[in-house]
């Protein structure tokens, strides 16, 4: 008898492995596939490698701008592929599944199912444990349009195992995993076109920011184009023809390219395992949990994607360390911070934030007890030295100071919003990072001048600006 068996070799299955392994408990652990999970194999180590590489290419070819020039700069894009797969294999070494063994995890590789709450079968083998995790991930939506079937679109998984640029491609889809792609791509010499319901892009993103960052991908060639259906999809030459509708009575009109690349969201791996056999409850998101991550079944825990709360790697890490605190040791109850979240969209520039968007804000605490403070890239020295001065630095806050959400669209945005996360996880309100110290002349400091602009209004505004007039003798 396991003390704990987990379902799912991804991040969060790692961390509860190791961790649990660590803290002397018998652990199995079971993957149908190999360690790693979406993160190293589809996701994070991958795409970010790409970038990478069109990030180097674009400052490559626009060197000239600031007096290098460079002649026979050239795209192999296959080498740009194999070494993609040479950082994969590079990062894997850490999941390798010997690893975990030296730790005492027993590795299990098949797929199975749940008989009961203490029984997991695979492949005929019984695996009995006191707790379960399942931390089986997600996996791309797939396209249902009329014709899908008989198309080889590409997904975030399937284009990764391509070796020719395509000279054309429509991405489906306008979530961080189609920009990120789409500007990709671009950068790399395809002509790249963008479906996306509604007029926005990254729909969950505060809409001033992304507005902008629409604008910097059209100067970087990538066409966006508006339609509320796909009605269908078919094979032509040369490719793929997607044909858009527009509604009232508005004609159809046809898109051709020579790939589609669909990514129109994520599905729960909840399939086959017994989960509601069982009594654990889900839905379309995935398994249901609450905030100790617990499910309906008192000893199974989820984590990570497959509960369809947070699909990114980090939130998959901590999720991992409740699980492991809540499971092992049940007189420790620990929960979620939900409120907390950081997260980014890695395109040039990175589009980054934490807490609530402005319009969040206002529907929560109305319009009149928030403030929202602007500090614009283009302010910058750093920015303007660096020429990344595409960019803006947004915080809602209360009355107060205190920082309500905190989102930065511009070079460097990832590793910048940790300060606000901290911030706002410590109670801190915008004063104190405005009353400390940054070095200048750094990226880092356009965080403290973020935060400048509140006592910029307490000061420069209102009562305060009379006064000082006042006492100036100025009208």
């Amino acid at each position: 008898m396991y003390d704990i068996a987990i379902i799912g070799g991804g991040v969060g299955g790692l961390v509860t492995a190791s961790g649990s392994a660590q803290f002397g408990a018998k652990v199995a652990l079971i993957e149908k596939w190999k360690l790693g999970g979406d993160c190293l194999n589809f996701g994070c180590v991958p795409t970010k490698t790409l970038i990478h590489s069109s990030r180097i290419f674009h400052q490559l070819r626009n060197a000239g701008e600031i007096g290098i020039k460079i002649s026979g700069a050239e795209l192999d894009f296959k080498r740009v592929m194999e070494h993609m797969r040479e950082i994969q294999a590079r990062i894997a070494v850490v999941d390798d599944p010997e690893r975990f063994r030296k730790m005492g995890v027993d590795v299990f590789f098949g797929e199975g199912s749940f008989r009961d709450a203490n029984t997991f079968l695979v492949d005929g083998k019984e695996i009995k444990a006191r707790k379960f995790l399942v931390a089986t991930g997600s996996r791309p939506a797939e396209l249902t349009a009329p014709g899908a079937e008989t198309v080889d679109y590409l997904t975030n998984e399937t284009i990764l195992d391509i070796n020719e640029l395509p000279a054309s491609m429509i991405v489906l889809g306008a979530g961080p995993i189609g920009m990120e792609y789409a500007q990709t791509f671009a950068r790399f010499g395809c002509d790249v076109t963008v479906f996306q319901r509604g007029g926005t892009i990254l729909a969950k993103e505060d809409e001033e920011l992304t507005s902008i960052l629409w604008k910097v991908l059209e100067k970087e060639g990538v066409k966006f184009a508006t339609c509320p259906s796909i009605k269908k999809v078919a094979k032509a030459e040369g490719g793929i023809a997607l044909t858009a509708g527009y509604g009232d009575g508005k004609p159809e009109k046809t898109f051709l390219a020579e790939k589609l690349f669909v990514s129109i969201g994520r599905r729960p791996n909840i399939e086959n395992l017994n989960l509601e056999g069982i009594g654990v409850k889900t839905n379309r998101a995935g398994i249901v949990v609450d905030d100790t991550l617990k499910t309906t079944v008192s000893n199974i825990w989820a984590c990570g994607d497959v509960t369809g709360m947070f699909p990114f790697t980090h939130m998959a890490e901590y999720e991992a360390g409740i699980v492991i605190s809540n499971a092992l040791f049940p007189l420790i109850r620990r929960k979620m911070n939900k409120k907390v979240v950081p997260w980014c969209t890695y395109t040039a520039p990175e589009l980054a934030r934490v807490g609530l968007t402005e319009a969040e804000a206002e529907k929560e605490y109305g319009r009149d007890r928030i403030k929202v403070y602007r500090y614009e890239y283009k302010e910058h020295d750093r920015a303007i030295i660096e020429g990344a001065t595409d960019g803006l630095v947004k915080l809602v806050c209360d009355r107060r100071g205190k920082i309500l959400g905190a989102h930065i669209l511009g070079a460097d945005a990832g590793n910048l919003i940790h300060e606000y996360t901290l911030a706002m996880n410590s109670g801190l309100g915008v004063q104190k990072i405005a009353g400390t110290v940054h070095v200048y002349p750094t990226m880092g400091q356009i965080v403290k001048r973020g935060a400048d602009q509140y006592y910029r209004e307490k000061l420069f505004s209102g009562l305060m600006a009379a006064f000082t007039k006042f006492w100036f003798g100025r009208k």
